[in-house]
């Protein structure tokens, strides 16, 4: 499944290829509670087509009635979708608005709408995107004018007053080592949620059962496979095959890299393991292991294939969210707690 940014923007870049008007709404700022977050965006084609959203899709219907001929009813023979400058507009101002725009109580979300999005500067930016990069799309409210620029790190959305800059990156990329039931699982999973999924295991008989579709299969060694997947910041990397042969040596290459997720499944033990053997065999230490998770997942007592799914993929849009977990929430810690709990109780028991 492609980055929703992503097909916005390719979708847009199509339209305007192809000769149709179209707009391109960007969230700016919000007040209140609001369905979407600032720098959401979606594109409206003069055919009234919709992709992306700004909203819960009563904002998508007003824009669609104002900006299409499905609806609108230009005079003079204009075209309902203008040209010139962008515009910034408001939603939800009163509480009849937020009742009829479907916003939740006191939110109010205000858009910037640029009109005719330039060509040449959509397809620039794609080009970046495919290889890889994080760029910042400057507008410039007079005109409407595009800049693009190479980024490193990803930033909101920032606003002055004269421009408007959003960071757009490349998809987001799952790469899952092992083609078991569980991967089955977390693969569906990562795709719904914008993840390319590309699962890697040299074990035919394992890879032939395989049944999700539109994912990248490959019977490659995990360690050699990552050399082509050029693992990045936008990136998550998990072992699942609990084999060390397949496991080890593809999480020290996804060390080297900038991958936001990098963690095995396994025991407590397992892990500990794992972690002893790095550092014996590999001169790995515990700092350079710091970013290597095991065991994987949130604890919320999960004991089937899909709920230990449900605990990995949980995780990792945390960590992709920056969302700080506490100890006990993560399953080996939640796990030492309860050993921890359950031995208390047991001496208690013994002493009465």
């Amino acid at each position: 499944m492609e980055n929703m940014d992503v097909l916005v923007l390719r979708t847009l870049r199509d339209w305007r290829a192809a000769n149709k008007r179209a707009l391109m709404a960007t969230v700016v700022r919000t007040w209140g509670s609001s369905p979407r977050p600032v720098g959401s965006i979606m594109a409206l084609c003069e055919d009234a087509s919709v992709v992306g959203s700004v909203s819960g899709g009563c904002i998508e219907d007003d824009l669609i009635f104002q900006y299409t001929h499905k609806y609108a009813q230009p005079t003079g023979g204009e075209h309902p979708i203008p040209q010139g400058p962008p515009r910034l507009v408001k939603y939800g101002v009163t509480a009849d608005e937020a009742h009829r725009f479907g916003l939740p109580c006191g939110g109010t979300l205000e858009l910037l709408l640029e009109f005719d999005p330039a060509l040449p500067a959509l397809e620039q930016l794609l080009l970046w995107l495919g290889d890889g990069r994080l760029v910042q799309r400057t507008v410039a409210l007079a005109d409407g004018s595009v800049t693009l620029q190479r980024c490193d790190t990803p930033s909101e959305l920032k606003r002055t007053a004269t421009t408007l800059s959003n960071v757009f990156g490349p998809g987001y990329r799952m790469l899952i080592i092992g083609a078991g039931q569980m991967s089955e699982y977390l693969a569906t999973m990562a795709q719904f949620n914008g993840f390319a999924v590309t699962v890697c295991d040299p074990r035919e008989e394992h890879r032939a059962s395989w049944s999700v579709p539109h994912v990248t299969l490959s019977q490659e060694m995990p360690d050699d496979i990552m050399a082509g997947f050029k693992p990045d910041r936008r990136c998550a990397i998990v072992a699942l095959t609990h084999d060390p042969k397949l496991d080890d040596l593809a999480l020290l290459e996804a060390l080297q890299s900038e991958a936001f997720y990098i963690g095995a499944i396994g025991s407590r033990r397992n892990n500990q393991l794992r972690r002893s053997r790095m550092v014996e065999h590999f001169g790995e230490t515990e700092a350079s292991l710091a970013r290597l998770r095991g065991p994987i997942g949130l604890y919320i007592g999960s004991k089937t294939p899909p709920e230990i799914a449900v605990s990995i993929m949980a995780e990792v849009l945390a960590v992709k969210n920056g969302v700080a977990l506490s100890c006990d929430m993560q399953v080996g810690s939640a796990k030492d707690e309860l050993a921890v709990q359950e031995n208390d109780e047991g001496v208690c028991a013994t002493a009465r």
